[in-house]
């Protein structure tokens, strides 16, 4: 390497670790009202759905049998 090419890489190393560190804005720093929406609006489907499911005969016919197993068991 010749004297000025490294005089160049060590004064922009130099550089580089001697300046100043400032906290970066990060672009993404939370969710738009959008978002909030449209996780909203999922949150609230997955909800519904849950609550078709359970509330279905199979399901409650299920949860009754395990309730009833487990009062035998204990009582």
């Amino acid at each position: 390497m010749t004297h000025a090419l490294t005089h160049r890489l060590t004064h922009r190393l130099t550089r580089q670790l001697t300046r100043p560190r400032t906290p970066q804005l990060r672009r993404d720093s939370g969710m738009t009202t959008a978002e909030y929406a449209v996780g909203i609006m999922a949150a609230c489907t997955f909800a519904l759905v849950l609550l078709g499911v359970v509330k279905s005969d199979a399901v409650r016919s299920a949860l009754a049998g395990i309730v009833q197993s487990a009062l035998g068991i204990a009582g």
